[in-house]
This record gives structure tokens, sequence and C-alpha cells, in this order.
């Protein structure tokens, strides 16, 4: 795990344990109760005004929502015959206005046909619909983010399982990387994207995360699934995939990985947290490298949105995690955990939302510049979108 532990010791400052933090204060702002299932958010400033917006991707529209107002504008709709699936939002070209990419044609159970990839293209007006680009793709397409990679931007697309899969056996997920015509135009967007293949030793994937740059500012991912975890590192256009956590060996081998995010303690050491397995009931964190699992919360039902993130202003990241369907105590909602000790195998719950939100997807940004990262997620059975506002702590 050599990359790891090198970005790890690239993130190394003096280490002061700070136990207890006082979390923040959360208001919470329902922005839309009309979402039909809500698959995935992202953000980013659409109409190039410095303010970062919230993009979804729901069942049949793709739509936007703006800062500060929160009207809601559909960039494009009924794109496949089957549902969008997720959306990838950046500003690869420095213009200050987030490029688009999104998921369509979502069918789990097709390993075959199923599955499309998409190109948006902003008119001049950006809160009229877009034009959309269809672009090769593997089946079951699922995830995707744009990642940066030097003085470039690739769109990373993660497929749900390997073509022609069965029952989670077969082949391989093709997790591909698209490089962009460059430059990327209105024009040159309808030629060819050259593909490169990331991985494809993972039967059945769910998630992914970019991490932060190792160096010449090349982004990596981690990749959770049937497996394990994946770190997916770049060099010169050649991909290689290192094991992180294999979830096929030992005397009780585990079941996989869903959800994946990338925290870290005092910029001093790594840690990923995970939900496992697919719309599982866990959330763990896996700390020194990978060595030690440690499992925080089994009372999840389809756990299904996770989130590392310096909520309280701590130094270090808290665990936002939500789930989709009523638990054990008959409810949906978010948590945030926070960690109660130096060695992070301790973590304190604190509920944010309690049986408003059945959380499909969830992100965090500062979305009104006052420096403190605010929560947003989407509803799948409770049809909303809502922001849950960074207010500062309380004093205890």
């Amino acid at each position: 795990m050599k990359h790891l532990a090198a970005l790890i010791m690239t993130l190394a400052l003096a280490r002061v344990f700070a136990a207890d933090p006082v979390l923040p204060v959360f208001e919470a702002q329902e922005i839309d109760s009309k979402v039909a299932i809500g698959y995935g958010l992202a953000i980013g400033d659409v109409d190039g005004d410095g303010k970062p917006d919230i993009l979804l991707a729901d069942k049949t529209q793709i739509v936007w929502y703006h800062n500060p107002d929160w009207t809601r504008y559909v960039i494009c709709e009924n794109v496949t015959k089957q549902d969008n699936v997720c959306i990838a939002a950046r500003d690869i070209d420095g213009d200050g206005k987030v490029e688009v990419a999104i998921g369509a044609n979502w069918n789990p159970g097709d390993t075959l046909t199923s599955g499309s990839v998409h190109y948006l293209i902003a008119p001049t007006d950006r809160k009229q619909k877009w034009e959309v680009v269809n672009l090769p793709n593997e089946p079951v397409i699922h995830r995707m983010k744009w990642i940066k990679d030097g003085d470039k931007f690739k769109l990373v697309v993660v497929p749900l399982h390997g073509k022609g899969n069965k029952g989670g056996a077969g082949a391989g997920v093709k997790v591909l990387a698209y490089v962009p015509p460059s430059p990327l135009t209105a024009e040159s967007a309808k030629k060819e994207w050259k593909l490169e293949t990331m991985d494809d030793t993972m039967n059945v994937t769910h998630n992914f995360d970019i991490v932060p740059a190792i160096k010449d500012s090349i982004e990596s991912v981690l990749l959770g699934g049937k497996q394990g975890i994946h770190h997916l590192t770049e060099d010169a256009g050649t991909w290689k995939a290192e094991t992180v956590a294999d979830h096929t060996k030992g005397d009780k081998p585990l079941n996989g990985v869903g959800e994946i995010r990338w925290g870290f303690f005092e910029k001093k050491s790594g840690f990923v947290a995970t939900v496992e397995p697919f719309h599982g009931n866990q959330l763990c964190v896996y700390l020194d490298g990978a060595k030690q699992r440690v499992v925080l919360d089994e009372s999840l039902k389809e756990g299904h949105a996770l989130a590392c993130a310096d909520l309280a202003g701590a130094g270090y990241t808290q665990i936002v995690c939500g789930w989709r369907n009523p638990n054990a105590a008959g409810k949906v909602g978010i948590n945030i955990y926070t960690r109660a000790d130096e060695a992070g195998t301790k973590w304190d719950k604190t509920v944010l939302d309690d049986n408003t939100m059945a959380c499909e997807d969830l992100t965090v940004a500062d979305l009104n510049g006052d420096g403190k990262l605010d929560i947003i997620a989407a509803g799948r059975a409770t049809h909303n979108v809502k922001i849950y506002w960074n207010k500062g702590s309380a004093a205890k």
C-alpha cells in the first residue's frame, strides 16, 4: 500500500488531539419536496455568478437549484427510456462554470445492454435546456466524477456490474477514465473521447471517492466493491490498482464495500470510511493504512450516503452517514460521527436528521461563503432535497 502511505505522509502536520469538539448547530431548509428519487447530487457554480449551486440527477430529469434563491431549472429530461442515475459537475476549463456529465439508462438487472454516458453542452443561457452528447459506455453505469490529472481533467465512470454478470459473478467491472478532446468545446465534445481502463478486477462495485493529489496535481481514486477497497493511481496514462483492504481473505471473509470516502486526523494520518455491505447496515472505518477495521454503527438500514468533512473546525474530519429505509427504530435519517479517542477506534454519534430524509445521496459544501461546511441531501422515499445550514458551534 505504498501509494496510500505516500498520501498519508504528504498530509503530515503536527498532531494534537482535540477530543470532543463542539459540533455545529444545523438548521434545515427543504428546497424541493417533489423529487422523484434523487439518485445523485453534485455541487458547482452553474451560471458563473461565483456561488456554488446544487445539481441533482433525478429519475427523468437533470436539474439545478440556483444559489441563493434555490429556483429549480431543468437541464435536460427523458434522456433515455430508463432512469438517470448519476451526475458529475466540475469546472474543468477554468471559466468559472461547471462542466456536466451524467449516467442514465439505469437498469441494474440488465448487465448486457443497460447504461449510458452523456456529456451535456451548456447553452449561453444556462437556465435553458442543455444539449446531450452520447458517449460510449459499459453496461450498468452507476457512479461518475471528474478527476484532476495534472493540467487536465478526466471523467471517471464506474459501472455497478461487470458485463454479463449474473448474481455478482462473472466478468470484472470495467472502470473507465474518459479523456475529453482538448480544448473541450461545444464542437469538440461531439468528437471521440479517449478511454482508459483504470481497473477491471472487481465483479461488483458501488461507489468511489477522489483522493487528494500526492504529486504533480494528480488525484487518485478509492474504489469500493465486492472484493473490498482498491486505490487506483495513474502514471503517464497507465493506471495501477493496489489492494487496500481485501474482503475475500481470512477466516471470515467480508461482504464488500458500498459507500466509501477518504478522511483524515489532524492531517497526520488518513482513514477510510465505508458503508458495508452494499446497501448495508454497518458504518466502518479503516485505520492505520487499513490494517484495522472498526465498526462504528450497525443500526443503518440501506446505508446509501456518506461524506467526510471538517464540519466543526476541529482540524480533522467528521463522518456524515445517511440511510434510506426505516431501521429497527422505524426511522430514516442522517447521523454525524465524531472521533472520541486519539486512535480513532471510538466515535460519538449525533442525529442530524430524525426521520425526514430517506437519504439516497448527500454531499457537503460551503453554500453561503461563511467558511462553514453545510450538508446537502436528497431523499428517495421522502422525495425531497434539503440543506442543513451550518450555524456554528453552540456553547457547551
